[in-house]
């Protein structure tokens, strides 16, 4: 874990998720490399392909952060932006802490009185295909991509400027 004197350059980290060989799956990481330059100063931007009890170290240190992943859900249409905030998420036993989730991630972080982003907001695409070892997103993903951006620079520029109420879990279709 980072001690409190490494302090961050920003107090909002905008994390990436994803892997730029599996199609769809690197669409976190392309939205947030074409936000990095819009916001220099204000927001650290980390990518990542770890999950579960390695996201407290990435984390650890931020007021606030921005979570930008891929998703299958099978609920909503390829394309579809959803939102979700930490309380959207229920626990779940993981066979193995690599497989812990955010609801793990937070109460490991409050147990053990890490300092820790007191808001945090997920955007996550509905993606077509995020297993198959190939480069570049498929059409619907890619004609999405860009109100995907257009979105997390809205929901970066709220965490910037002012405290805001946001909804649970919200859906929008481009």
């Amino acid at each position: 874990m980072r001690r409190e004197e490494e302090r961050r350059s920003a107090r909002v980290v905008v994390l990436a998720m994803g892997n730029d060989i599996l199609g769809d799956d690197a669409v976190g990481l392309l939205a947030a490399r074409a936000l990095r330059y819009a916001f220099p100063e204000h927001v650290d931007f980390v990518e990542t392909g770890e999950a579960g009890l390695a996201l407290v170290e990435l984390l650890e240190g931020y007021e606030k952060a921005l979570l930008l992943d891929a998703c299958v859900t099978m609920r909503h249409e390829v394309g579809t932006i959803l939102e979700f905030g930490p309380d959207d998420f229920s626990r779940v036993v993981a066979p193995s802490p690599h497989y812990a989730g955010l609801p793990e991630v937070l109460d490991l972080a409050r147990r053990l009185e890490i300092a820790f982003p007191k808001e945090i907001r997920i955007l996550a695409l509905e993606v077509e295909d995020p297993f198959t070892v190939k480069e570049g997103l498929s059409s619907v993903v890619e004609k999405a991509l860009p109100h995907f951006i257009a979105r997390a620079r809205e929901v970066l520029q709220e965490l910037l400027g002012h405290e805001q109420e946001h909804p649970s879990v919200h859906a929008t279709k481009p």
